[in-house]
């Protein structure tokens, strides 16, 4: 697995990527940093793991309306709704791991 530097919200992180995957790291990257300047921007809130918390849950929020079609029959709402929380919990896997090498959220 190579790592790939990056900055989210002025900061740098050191990040494990699959081969092949840098392209949607740094998009992901993209959008987390672009989601929490959004929200500190707008906002009061200074905080960074505050920012961090609003940010995943605007970002998950969106995921999930887009990832399950209301025309989908009942049966498949349910898959597709475990299927998404498989993939949220492995994305928080990963982020823990790759944010407790510093112990820092941001």
């Amino acid at each position: 697995m190579k790592q790939l530097e990056v900055q989210i919200m002025g900061q740098s992180y050191l990040l494990g990527c699959p081969e092949g995957g840098d392209a949607r790291l740094r998009e992901a990257v993209q959008r987390v940093d672009e989601a929490m300047c959004r929200i500190r921007d707008a906002n009061k809130v200074r905080a960074r793991d505050r920012i961090a918390v609003l940010a995943a849950l605007n970002l998950a929020f969106d995921l999930s309306d887009k990832a399950v079609p209301a025309n989908l029959p009942a049966a498949d709402t349910e898959g597709a709704t475990a299927k998404l929380s498989t993939d949220l919990g492995q994305l928080l896997a990963q982020l823990d791991e790759a944010l407790s090498e510093d112990g820092q959220l941001l």
